[in-house]
């Protein structure tokens, strides 16, 4: 099985203001660990920029003014109390959205058989009119959109295993025919969106979880909730967006998973996508803020992909 990743060292020039969680370092230390020889046939890739095209298929063009027009020239700015931006923040944006367009390309052209994008800043909870909760561009949604704007993929599927709600994905999936948004996720927890009755034009299934409510009931989620659905839906592309926050060590969360729960949802992702999407998969990276285990969650997840 031929996994590839997706990053670029502008991921790193995103520079977080002192004490902010979603710090370069997060990125550094899962580059790191997949230089050990284990990882040694992954398929690295540089990540091209997204294009404007590419960014307006969910994104409005004052949205992405605004990002650029505040753009500092020296230090930090903000976009909301979360949301920092540094100068190097919209090219960091960019390539994060341009892997999953250029790994999905990649994917369809049958160069790799599923990939994972080790880059940031996280995107889901970037509204098509607004960046929030530390993301700028909405990367997975974006990626979904591609998926079925340039690949013809009718039944394109986000599962969200973020410890937070991706509120921006389900907006635009709310808002589309075709895409299918998944959710599990802390509630109440920031942003206090995700809610188990919530619909659109999209097939929409949330999966509120208590605080403490550990590996048992978030795989009970996908099992009665989450994976009959996305059989019924018979997805030809599914997307992930991979937060490893829900680990029982994240300071931002209290869900209790464990690192071994990253590799049992994407084990059987993986069987999903294979039976219904010819294996076509494409993972991103969300949350995940502890650095002492986010790069074992990181590998948990990727060892997965390479069918180890």
């Amino acid at each position: 099985m031929t996994t590839a990743i997706y990053t670029h060292k502008d991921c790193l020039n995103h520079i977080a203001p002192s004490g902010h969680p979603e710090c370069e370092d997060r990125l550094r230390v899962i580059l790191s660990a997949i230089e050990d020889k284990k990882y040694e046939s992954l398929d690295r890739k540089e990540a091209q920029l997204a294009n404007l095209e590419q960014i307006k298929l969910v994104h409005e063009e004052a949205h992405i003014t605004a990002v650029s027009d505040n753009i500092p020239t020296d230090g930090n700015g903000y976009l909301d109390n979360d949301t920092y931006l540094s100068s190097g923040s919209e090219q960091a944006a960019l390539r994060a959205a341009g892997a999953m367009c250029q790994a999905i390309d990649g994917v369809m052209a049958g160069d790799h058989e599923n990939a994972f994008c080790a880059v940031r800043p996280p995107g889901h909870h970037a509204e098509p009119d607004h960046a929030m909760g530390f993301c700028l561009f909405n990367s997975v949604a974006i990626g979904a959109i591609y998926a079925r704007t340039k690949h013809f993929c009718h039944r394109v599927a986000i599962i969200d295993f973020d410890v937070h709600h991706g509120n921006g994905t389900q907006t635009v999936a709310e808002r589309t025919k075709g895409l299918f948004y998944a959710s599990t996720h802390q509630s109440p927890l920031y942003p206090g969106t995700g809610h188990v009755h919530d619909h659109g034009k999209g097939v929409i299934v949330n999966v509120p979880l208590a605080a403490g409510s550990g590996s048992n009931a978030f795989r009970k989620a996908y099992e009665n909730r989450v994976f009959p659905e996305l059989e019924k839906f018979n997805p030809d592309f599914i997307l992930i967006s991979a937060g490893f926050d829900a680990h029982a060590l994240d300071p931002l969360a209290d869900l209790n998973l464990d690192t071994q729960d990253y590799y049992w949802v994407t084990k059987e992702l993986m069987k999903l996508a294979d039976k219904h999407a010819k294996g076509r998969l494409v993972s991103t990276l969300e949350g995940g803020y502890n650095l002492g285990v986010l790069d074992e969650c990181a590998k948990a997840h990727i060892s997965a992909l390479m069918g180890a």
